[in-house]
């Protein structure tokens, strides 16, 4: 099973250093989360961070995937906006525009898929209303996804419009199956919404499943924990995962622990390597 780490936990680090740690530390992939201070899609400088990431990534042997989750990349007030079902046109396109950049830097660094999520509903609008905003604004992300021959792993997540696995399944059926649309899936989010048995979801899903999120969760929390600290049990889950027909990396979520990042990571490995 290849265990990869995501860059949003090691806010703090330099994101070169942050690389050389993860592979010193064992793992073969990471989750490189877009942010001000790492691969930010403006950065005058992009192209320039893009050939200096890239060779390190080439020459630490990991893997990666793009993770479009930063919390005030597109605005410095409000967590995640605007997003594909924000109620302002002109805003949408805004995280068109950043879908479409990340996608680049996806081809760019050979990713094994970009990652991302519908975002919340906050207008109140009808279920119809935000079907319609979240279809229309994927349509250019799609068509860019296609021409770039890149993967797009879309993440269920709670407390967002498409927050299900029956979400996700009806938001598959609207497209009409797209090419190069397959699932991020979130092992703790899973079990925060109580979709279990957590080996019965993810055999259900193998065919399409391209990216996989892990971390310890309690049912009805929406808390990302440090393995052990929620109540997931994980050797059926790690069984479950090393089964997958496509060898997703499996990429440990923590980005609430920045403030110890080497040691945690550590010890995140050391757990799922003895379990």
């Amino acid at each position: 099973m290849r265990f990869g780490y995501n860059t949003n936990g090691f806010a703090h680090h330099a994101p070169l250093d942050a690389l050389d740690l993860l592979s010193e530390l064992g793992y073969e992939s990471v989750a490189v989360t877009l942010d001000h201070h790492c691969l930010n899609p403006y950065a005058s400088d992009l192209t320039d961070q893009l050939t200096s990431y890239a060779i390190r990534l080439e020459r630490l042997g990991l893997r990666n995937v793009v993770e479009t989750g930063a919390r005030f990349l597109l605005d410095p007030r409000i967590k995640h906006e605007p997003t594909l079902v924000t109620n302002d046109s002109p805003a949408r396109g805004r995280r068109i525009d950043f879908l479409k950049r990340s996608i680049d830097i996806a081809a760019t660094l050979g990713s094994d898929c970009i990652s991302f999520w519908s975002g919340i509903v906050r207008d109140g609008a009808d279920v119809e209303t935000a079907w319609s905003r979240l279809v229309e604004s994927l349509k250019p992300v799609l068509e860019h996804a296609d021409r770039r021959q890149v993967v797009i792993g879309f993440e269920p997540e709670p407390g967002m419009f498409i927050d299900t696995m029956a979400r996700f399944d009806e938001l598959v059926a609207r497209l009409q199956s797209p090419p190069h649309f397959r699932l991020t899936l979130d092992i703790g989010h899973l079990h925060c919404q109580g979709e279990t048995p957590l080996a019965d979801y993810i055999a259900r899903y193998a065919s399409q499943i391209v990216n996989v999120h892990l971390e310890d969760m309690r049912a009805g929390v929406h808390e990302h924990l440090q393995f052990g600290e929620g109540e997931i049990d994980f050797p059926p889950v790690l069984s479950a995962l090393a089964q997958l027909p496509t060898a997703p990396g499996v990429h440990i979520e923590l980005s609430r622990h920045s403030h110890d990042a080497p040691a945690t990571a550590k010890k995140a490995l050391a757990f799922l390597r003895s379990t």
